[in-house]
Order: structure tokens, then C-alpha cells, then sequence
């Protein structure tokens, strides 16, 4: 196997080169690659259909909620337009499955488009605005919040000009909601905007 040569210094100084020794002498080259064969060969083996077979997410399926439809669409996490069998209850999606003869995702997911329903129905979703009073965060009204934060960008560009805002964006944004947060940076006069994925 890996092999480096010994180097002893001789009185005066210089190197010399000594003898070569093996850094693990229990296994020489020629068993390293039979073991390697090995291996491959297994690893070839259990790549086969008889060991391996694709994942059924149909035979998976729950009954529909009561007064349901299936709509047909398309993920909005980027832009390769991968396809959703969404499940919508009176105006609300409920659920979602992989489209399964979808021409550009092949019945899969990524894991953005597998949690996309998370926009709707996580319970960690925020649904109104809050605000940090004394340690504690507390719901505030939108016209609140629109207000306090709107007054603070304006001094902020007052004080420093439109280039001391940075606008990040998410992972967990539309496509739409990108271009956005993108047109706004542009408005506001700043070029300062990145995702938070190259942060």
C-alpha cells in the first residue's frame, strides 16, 4: 500500500534517503486490491433489482378529507418546476403527494418541495407580527408593524444612505416572493441582497 521513504540526517547535515517501509505491513498491494474487487463486486450485487426496488409513495396514499380536491401544480421553491398533486380543502391545502407521471420530477422530491407545505401548515408559522417587550415576545397589531419598521428604514437612510441595509433572503421563499424581495432591494437603491444559502 502506501509507502514513504525513511530520512535520517547524517552529522553533517544533509538527508540521505533510507529505506523504504510500508505503513501497514499486514496488507501488501495485492490483497488491497483483491479486497477492493471483493467490494465492488458486492456492492454491484446489491445494487440489483432482486436486492433493491423503487419506493411506492401511492400505496401510501391516505383517503381524501371529507369535501377535498386534487389540484395539480407546480413547486414554487425554484425553477425547475417539479410537479404536486396538492390536496385542497375548502380554499386550504391540506396535503400534498408526489406527482407521480410529472415529466420533470418523475414522481419525487426534493427536500424544499417535500416540506413546501410547511408554508401552510407548520405550527412553528408565524401568522401575525410580534415584538420583543421587556424579554418577552408579544403580538402586535400589522399597522403597528408596518409603522415602527417602516420608521426605522427611513432613519436608517437618512443616517446612512440605502447601502447600509443588507436584504437576505430564504431557503423557504417562493420563487415569487424572490423576485420580490429582490425588486424591493432595487427600489429601496440598494444592491446589498444575497441568499441565505451562500451566507
Amino acid at each position: 500500500m502506501a509507502r514513504r521513504k525513511l530520512k535520517k540526517s547524517s552529522p553533517s547535515g544533509v538527508q540521505q534517503t533510507g529505506r523504504r517501509i510500508t505503513l501497514n505491513p499486514k496488507l501488501a498491494r495485492r490483497s488491497f486490491l483483491k479486497i477492493s474487487a471483493a467490494t465492488a463486486a458486492l456492492s454491484g450485487a446489491a445494487m440489483t433489482t432482486k436486492l433493491t426496488s423503487r419506493a411506492n409513495a401511492a400505496t401510501a396514499q391516505k383517503a381524501q378529507f371529507a369535501g377535498s380536491k386534487k389540484v395539480r401544480t407546480i413547486c414554487t421553491y425554484c425553477a425547475v418546476g417539479c410537479g404536486i398533486e396538492a390536496e385542497v380543502q375548502n380554499g386550504v391545502w391540506v396535503r400534498q403527494e408526489i406527482a407521480q407521471d410529472h415529466p420533470v420530477s418523475r414522481g419525487a422530491h426534493c427536500c424544499k418541495g417535500a416540506g413546501a407545505i410547511d408554508m401552510v401548515t407548520s405550527p412553528k408559522r408565524l401568522k401575525n407580527p410580534m415584538k420583543r417587550v421587556n424579554g418577552k415576545w408579544t403580538n402586535i397589531s400589522w399597522d403597528q408593524a408596518m409603522d415602527e419598521i417602516s420608521a426605522k428604514l427611513l432613519e436608517i437612510r437618512e443616517k446612512d444612505g440605502p447601502d447600509a441595509l443588507h436584504f437576505n433572503g430564504s431557503a423557504k421563499v417562493s420563487t415569487e416572493m424572490a423576485y420580490l424581495h429582490r425588486k424591493f432591494a432595487a427600489f429601496w437603491g440598494s444592491n446589498n441582497v444575497d441568499h441565505q444559502a451562500r451566507i
